[in-house]
């Protein structure tokens, strides 16, 4: 209360009468509210009711498909015609043919698909909820923490209210992610991870067709190739059991525990015109939430930058055997896809920017120098054979002398089952301990 008998008693005067959230993010939110008291509940939900739809989970999957299959219809998206489908299956058919030669894994393809970029939308949603929830669990964490004490116990179902209205806001900068990269990638397994169903190789051909446009190249060869890539990637994840939850559970563990830089939430929320109900979903697609990395977190990154970059690397490798002899545009494909795999495209690099998340195999070049010196020396058997266990894998020390890796390793000579798995076990668990009773 001030000193001053003939003054206005303000919210610094009372606290039960001023805004509990002063000082915090969502003072700017409130401040129009009531002079500055503390915000009318039922004139906060009329105003953040559409950002509110019911829905499990930190995200509003149903905003995130609505926002992302908009962005998408902004090019004309038509369905696969059966020419197309059929041309597809053609093309995965040869492709898996000559994978045949060239690894010991067999075919991991079940079915094929030509996807338009709506349907791949919604065949990847699955795998993105497991990629995104944790990130938004995160900013809703971040969002309550930010919270003084006081306000978070006044705040009482505001806080339920405000982890509502921010898993819509992270919806709709998914949902823009997503839908930038539908108008990019190429098929199910474009950007190295496994977003489709399991055994199912899929292109985009209006994808394909922009893609083929630009390069001095025949579409049939294109297709082919990126056959040839999808049908790897299925490969690799049908035959490697441990690889897909392995990728998966890094990038959820990356996404645990984001900080989320409150001050610069602060800044965009001053700029929100609250008499427009839109306005908070708008100052969302600049990007929100400022994602900082804790140290913990750009160690993950970095394994899994690793992780993507061996995928891609050793796909890299199995298709540039496939193509050596038999497409005379194999190595021109190869220097583009891998360009554009290490760069990402605008809306790889836009879904980064919203959502923290980059999806680059920097590495790429180096994990397929190393795969390709490593079959050199002990054939396709011993390249593959390190896909075994994560923990044969090489890491970013092995990456920075590709040629190094196990480079006194030969082709071993004829090895019984029994010796083989002997000998794994011995690596994995490392040297025995001579003091341990032998059981």
């Amino acid at each position: 209360m001030s000193n001053d008998p003939g003054s206005t008693p303000g919210p610094d005067d009372d606290p039960s009468q001023g805004n509990p959230f002063k000082g915090t993010p969502f003072e700017q939110l409130f401040a129009g509210m009531a002079g500055g008291a503390m915000p009318d509940l039922g004139a906060l939900f009329s105003q953040v009711q559409a950002l509110m739809q019911p829905h499990d989970g930190p995200v509003n999957w149903s905003v995130v498909t609505d926002i992302a299959r908009r962005s998408a219809a902004q090019q004309p998206d038509p369905s696969a015609t059966q020419s197309q489908k059929a041309a597809v299956a053609d093309a995965v058919r040869l492709a898996d043919h000559w994978l045949d030669e060239t690894t010991d894994f067999p075919s991991g393809v079940t079915s094929t698909a030509a996807w338009s970029r709506a349907e791949w939308i919604v065949e990847t949603t699955e795998v993105w909820k497991r990629l995104v929830e944790p990130i938004a669990g995160s900013a809703t964490t971040a969002l309550a923490g930010a919270l003084p004490e006081e306000a978070r116990a006044m705040a009482g179902p505001l806080l339920g209210m405000l982890a509502k209205a921010t898993g819509a806001m992270v919806a709709t900068q998914v949902g823009q992610g997503i839908g930038g990269l539908a108008g990019e990638v190429l098929g199910a397994s474009d950007i190295g991870l496994p977003l489709g169903p399991a055994g199912k190789a899929a292109l985009l051909p209006a994808n394909v067709d922009a893609f083929a446009a630009d390069l001095d190249v025949p579409r049939d060869d294109v297709v082919l190739y990126l056959a040839l890539r999808e049908a790897a990637h299925q490969r690799l994840f049908a035959h490697v059991p441990w690889l897909r939850e392995h990728l998966l559970s890094a990038i959820a563990d990356y996404g645990r525990g984001i900080e989320i830089n409150t001050s610069s939430m602060e800044d965009k929320l001053r700029q929100i015109d609250m008499t427009n109900p839109m306005a908070m979903q708008q100052a969302m697609e600049g990007g929100l939430f400022d994602l900082q990395r804790s140290p913990a977190q750009q160690a993950a990154l970095e394994r899994l930058e690793v992780t993507l970059a061996l995928i891609e690397g050793w796909v890299d490798d199995v298709v540039g055997q496939a193509t050596a002899e038999r497409m005379p545009n194999a190595a021109k494909l190869q220097e583009i896809v891998r360009r554009r795999r290490a760069a990402g495209g605008p809306a790889e690099q836009t879904f980064a920017s919203l959502v923290g998340l980059e999806l680059r195999p920097r590495r790429l070049r180096d994990a397929s120098t190393l795969w390709g010196s490593l079959r050199a020396r002990q054939g396709t058997e011993g390249r593959d054979g390190v896909w075994m266990h994560p923990h044969l894998l090489p890491t970013a020390a092995d990456l920075d002398d590709p040629l190094g890796f196990r480079e006194d390793s030969v082709a071993p000579e004829s090895i019984s089952d029994e010796d083989f798995e002997a000998g794994l076990r011995q690596l994995l668990d490392g040297p025995s301990d001579p003091d341990r009773p032998e059981e």
